[in-house]
């Protein structure tokens, strides 16, 4: 499949924009547990990493020790990025 030059630049710049958003839905989930407030639902962070930011979400659990006994989390973040890259090989040729 020949991909040109501006589709693998759109799909890098979409690739750090979602990761970025679902660390700092990460980060900001811990803020929110550690102060009592309003969480954000799993849902919306698993809906984020299965976007495609399953690395951030990934760096942040591990980095401020955020859902990291959560079964779903533990697990389910590094089989969505295996997913992920898997895909990203097929489709990229690799």
């Amino acid at each position: 499949m020949a991909t040109s030059g501006f589709v693998y630049q759109v799909l890098l710049y979409y690739a750090l924009v979602i990761n970025t958003v679902c660390y700092v839905l990460f980060v900001l989930d811990k803020g929110y547990s550690q102060r009592g407030e309003k969480r954000i639902p799993e849902k919306i962070l698993f809906t984020v990493a299965l976007l495609g930011g399953a690395l951030g979400g990934i760096l942040a659990m591990y980095q401020f020790r955020h859902k990291t006994r959560h079964f779903r989390f533990k697990y389910g973040l590094p089989a969505l990025l295996v997913l992920q890259l898997i895909l990203i090989g097929y489709f990229t040729g690799y």
